[in-house]
């Protein structure tokens, strides 16, 4: 697959630490749903007459892969509130990770009414067949976070720009370790996400594209050799399936106290697979490791030392973004785009809105995630 290299200016702000988190990790308590400022792309709580009369008998199926895990919680969640406030009759439902369960729940949604859909797939071409139905009832579909593959009926994506999360977890190693000054070498190890989701390999991508010329020159040395997509991926995103994969590696390449330097890990449940292992396994000193998505035990692993980093990307901010695309749809104007060339799903490139993510540490934690009131200092404690 091409690298993909896009740039993109997220218009009006309430400060760069608003903009922000995606993928998963484990079980979560209820998520914080309060609803991003409207400067921020949300609805900010108040609706417009001419928004109010857009939706009125309308309603939007939005259908999420799990709700075990924090992060579709939250998602599900903040896009069910900010509908609702926007006038939507919403139909939430969650597929427990199983392909059959969600092609089942979005036919239903089909039958039933829904004047748009809104997708977050568990596997992206695992749906053709129901967006085929879709698209012969002129249903608009929405994906959300996840590109729907190998499909025509995809209208719209609304995501976070993926590229650009793995270009700061890799910026983030680089400078933490200050590749482009320090002697090294460092060893590095590497934990991509699911190979049947689409944004793992711009994650992938982001991330290498700053960390290959070190390898390269052998500044970082990765001494398991497992370096391309393939052989580093995490299916299904698991925990479980990270922590075997790297006490492997302990086992093989550091059993004898060798550092590892840093641990590239692409969301913040691979990283909380890595961090279980090194925990049970390591001898050496503790590496830097990388995230995606502040779930709360990953930002607690951040305070105690267990992680250094996570890509925050909001949440309220992708579904006001949503709400937006779902209004100018259902009022035959324009939705808001910003992206027109990155994202081909193998039959069509597909017109998208990308939100710019940011990092989070145990330095910036409270500006970025209580702050701006994702998180309240309880649920952290």
């Amino acid at each position: 697959m091409k690298k993909k290299l896009f740039c993109l200016v997220l218009a009006a702000a309430v400060g760069m630490s608003l903009f922000a988190g995606c993928v998963d990790s484990e079980a979560a308590p209820e998520p914080t749903t309060t609803p991003a400022p409207a400067a921020d792309g949300g609805n900010g709580g108040g609706e417009s007459q001419d928004t109010l009369a857009v939706a009125a008998g309308k309603k939007v199926g939005v259908s999420m892969p799990t709700k075990d895990l924090q992060r579709w919680n939250q998602d599900g969640a903040n896009m069910e509130e900010q509908l609702k406030a926007a006038g939507y009759e919403v139909d939430l439902q969650f597929a427990s990770n199983d392909v059959a369960t969600q092609v089942s729940q979005i036919e239903t949604m089909i039958n039933n009414g829904c004047d748009v859909l809104v997708i977050a797939a568990i596997e992206g071409d695992s749906l053709g067949t129901v967006l085929d139905l879709a698209k012969e009832k002129n249903i608009p579909v929405i994906a959300y976070d996840r590109l729907l593959m190998n499909s025509d009926a995809v209208s719209y994506y609304a995501t976070f720009d993926n590229y650009m999360v793995g270009t700061k977890q890799g910026e983030y190693i680089r400078d933490r370790l200050d590749l482009d000054n320090a002697a090294g070498p460092f060893n590095l190890e590497i934990t991509a996400g699911d190979p049947g989701d689409n944004n793992a390999l711009f994650f992938y991508d982001g991330a290498m594209d700053v960390l290959r010329p070190y390898i390269e020159s052998g500044k970082l040395v990765v001494k398991s050799g497992q370096i391309e997509f393939e052989k580093v991926a995490t299916d299904k995103w698991d925990s479980a399936n990270a922590q075997n994969r790297m006490d492997n590696i302990i086992s093989a390449y550091y059993s004898d106290g060798t550092n590892i330097d840093a641990c590239l890990c692409s969301n913040d449940s691979t990283a909380l697979g890595v961090a279980t292992s090194l925990g049970s396994n390591y001898k050496g000193t503790y590496p830097i490791i990388t995230g995606q998505d502040c779930d709360i035990v990953n930002v607690k692993n951040m305070l105690e030392g267990k992680q250094s980093m996570s890509i925050f990307k909001d949440t309220r901010t992708l579904a006001g973004k949503v709400v937006e695309m779902v209004n100018a749809i259902l009022s035959g104007s324009e939705p808001p785009i910003n992206d027109t060339e990155t994202y081909n799903n193998g039959v069509i490139t597909v017109p998208s809105y990308l939100c710019e993510p940011v990092f989070a540490d145990a330095d910036n934690y409270k500006e970025i995630l209580i702050d701006s009131g994702y998180y309240t200092e309880d649920q952290l404690a």
